[in-house]
């Protein structure tokens, strides 16, 4: 059976991933990956503008994506920008000065596609078990629900309520106020309105959370057990009550405290308190011990469709 290479470039708001893989009938295997917090909806999210630092970042780290993709004589490659791109004015036109001058084609995907791609990626994990799951993804700029089974979809859609617009709009203490995350939830309550109905209409009796957010929370996690996460292990299940614990720790300390805490990642420890915070919200409407993990997001789902194409 034929071998092909691929790469895929996931331009979140907050993190731009690169996943380069190895193809072979219905497996693939992991060449190399990377993650750089260019932060590309610093500084201008809530305006629907990209900074021109931001967009700096944006460029040197695809730069250096497009050599190493290039250094694996890869010519399959698969960009997608989500959040801050599609909402950017400058947006097109940041996407136009890619492919010029860098030969990168981006797609800007709609958050619908998005959430489709997440549920494809936690499919392949094998995160899903046959009963009705909450599932979600928490990027920088846009949040991501979809219910259903690892058969098919009931809901699915996207809040622009991701963890930069949150902490641009309501973590300005360090640590956060008690006041702030008031105000923040409330605020949650009235934007995801559309998902508490999908809630109660479907009522999914287990939550799946999407790379990012809950890959630090497990490592956490984990590291507070004095246990090692599996290499090769794709889902990681984080009990309610531990997942409390971190909480609370996260919104009582600074963020040279948060740093501190093992498993904690530069990258995140600005974001996780608000990301947090939407993830204790969303636990009051549904009953669970535990949260499942998925490490697989948005760029596995890329690569089930590649695999599907085979």
């Amino acid at each position: 059976m034929s071998t092909r290479k691929a790469a895929v470039i996931d331009m979140g708001t907050n993190t731009f991933h690169l996943l380069l893989v190895e193809i072979n009938g219905v497996n693939f295997k992991t060449i190399y990956k990377e993650k750089i917090p260019v932060k590309i909806g610093q500084g201008g999210i809530n305006q629907d503008f990209l900074a021109a630092e931001a967009l700096k970042r944006a460029m040197h780290t695809l730069r250096h994506f497009k050599n190493l993709i290039d250094g694996e004589g890869i010519t399959h490659i698969f960009a997608f920008a989500t959040s801050a791109v599609r909402n950017a004015k400058n947006g097109p036109e940041f996407v136009e000065k890619v492919k010029s001058e860098i030969g990168i084609e981006i797609n800007v995907i709609s958050g619908e596609q998005e959430a489709q791609l997440i549920y494809e990626g936690i499919k392949l994990s094998g995160s899903l078990n046959g009963q009705i799951e909450l599932m979600m993804d928490i990027g920088g700029g846009s949040v991501e629900f979809i219910i259903g089974t690892s058969q098919e979809v009931f809901y699915k859609e996207s809040f622009e309520i991701g963890g930069q617009r949150l902490m641009d709009l309501f973590h300005h203490h360090d640590p956060i106020l008690p006041e702030e995350i008031e105000k923040l939830k409330s605020y949650l309550a009235e934007k995801l309105q559309p998902l508490i109905k999908a809630i109660q209409t479907y009522h999914p009796t287990g939550l799946v959370g999407a790379s990012g957010t809950f890959d630090t929370l497990t490592d956490m996690y984990f590291e507070s057990m004095l246990q090692c996460k599996l290499t090769g292990q794709h889902v990681f299940e984080l009990p309610i009550e531990e997942f409390k614990k971190i909480y609370h720790d996260l919104t009582v300390k600074t963020r040279e405290e948060r740093l501190a805490i093992p498993g904690m990642i530069l990258m995140r420890a600005d974001m996780i308190v608000v990301a947090s915070s939407l993830i204790d919200f969303i636990l009051q409407f549904i009953p669970i011990r535990s949260i499942t993990c998925s490490h697989y997001a948005l760029k596995e789902g890329a690569i089930s469709r590649l695999l599907i194409e085979e």
